[in-house]
């Protein structure tokens, strides 16, 4: 099985409960989002228009953050998900800047979002390991939502049904059918996360 993702940029309304639950569900510190929702102002007025793009990890079939690894710590799994591991990155941040959808970020340290102190819930769900490491979106699979048979935690929590997991085989029929499309074709990185078109 080769997970997928489609988005659908027509039901997506730029809530950022994605970013949040996202954010919860795997303890991020401050300054660091595995999800985040991209949105700017398009056209002029009284014809503006909101664009919103939804971003996290496009998990692609030619990652070039994998061939920029030095160590073999970024490894593309056999479900399809690029993953990190911990262990065995050394923080080099060749991935990130390998990335063409700036997905990836480097920890830089513990820091509490109320002072200097982890609060209790803080401290429970940073991983002290990621200090000094690159982290990401992997689909919710190490936070073992997809073990036990959970979609991860930003489709799980998107009010609007925007976002759609599974099987990238089975989504593609959706895809087709809409027009659906890969960021950034051009760099060749053949992303397992597709959009379906706002209009």
């Amino acid at each position: 099985m080769t997970y997928g993702m489609v988005i659908d940029l027509k039901k997506c309304v730029g809530c950022h409960a994605c970013h949040v639950r996202c954010k919860a569900e795997n303890g991020t510190p401050p300054g660091v989002t595995r999800a985040k929702v991209l949105s700017e102002n398009v056209g002029a007025y009284p014809d503006v228009k909101r664009s919103i793009v939804p971003m996290l990890c496009m998990q692609c079939n030619m990652p070039a953050c994998v061939a920029q690894c030095p160590t073999g710590a970024t490894k593309k799994d056999d479900d399809g998900i690029v993953s990190i591991n911990l262990e065995e990155c050394i923080g080099c941040k060749a991935c990130i800047a390998a990335c063409p959808y700036e997905a990836r970020y480097f920890i830089e340290g513990e820091e509490g979002y109320f002072g200097a102190e982890l609060n209790p819930y803080e401290t429970s769900a940073y991983v002290e390991a990621r200090v000094g490491a690159v982290d990401k979106c992997d689909f919710c699979k190490g936070n073992g939502r997809l073990e036990r048979g959970e979609v991860p935690a930003c489709v799980d929590t998107c009010v609007v049904g925007a976002r759609t997991f599974g099987e990238i085989d089975d989504l593609m029929e959706l895809v087709e059918s809409r027009g659906g499309y890969q960021l950034f074709p051009e760099k060749g990185t053949d992303p397992s996360v597709w959009y379906l078109p706002a209009e």
